[in-house]
């Protein structure tokens, strides 16, 4: 592929109510790193942050969308260790759901509580919520490779 014709994803944009209440989340209890906070009036705020290892952003802040406070949903975060990753965010107080994963290899659509049995790659899942309802999938994918 030619440069020109490469599209990473560098961020997605949240929108939130609560500026502060969204970075502490997101900081604190998600443990995104803080890459901008710029806020050069009243009317426009942004903040980046990145989850760690992810090479893509969010951001979040005031002026940057139109979009309702909590209306983006099921955006994905993938992690080697469903289990592992699912305790840790359900220990920083992160309202975690409970795992589920594909009930077949012919996936229809349907889950099956807990993670896959033979940890197939994109097979098990949870989710969470941010404070103000956007939605997030956790995934699993790289558990043997570790």
């Amino acid at each position: 592929m030619s440069p020109l014709s490469e599209f990473l994803l560098e961020v997605l944009t949240l929108p939130v109510a609560d500026v502060d209440r969204a970075v502490r989340f997101y900081t604190e209890q998600l443990g995104f790193g803080l890459d901008v906070d710029y806020a050069p009036n009243d009317g426009f705020r942004v903040v980046q942050l990145t989850p760690p290892g992810s090479a893509a952003s969010i951001q979040l802040g005031v002026g940057l969308t139109a979009a309702a406070p909590g209306s983006a949903r099921d955006h994905y975060l993938v992690v080697a260790d469903l289990e592992a990753a699912h305790a840790e965010l359900a220990a920083r107080g992160v309202p975690v759901g409970e795992p589920r994963h594909k009930k077949s290899a012919d996936w229809q659509g349907d889950f099956a509580p807990g993670v896959d049995p033979d940890r197939r790659d994109y097979a098990s899942f949870f989710g969470f919520a941010d404070p103000d309802g956007n939605t997030w999938i956790v995934q699993e994918r790289g558990y043997r490779a570790r």
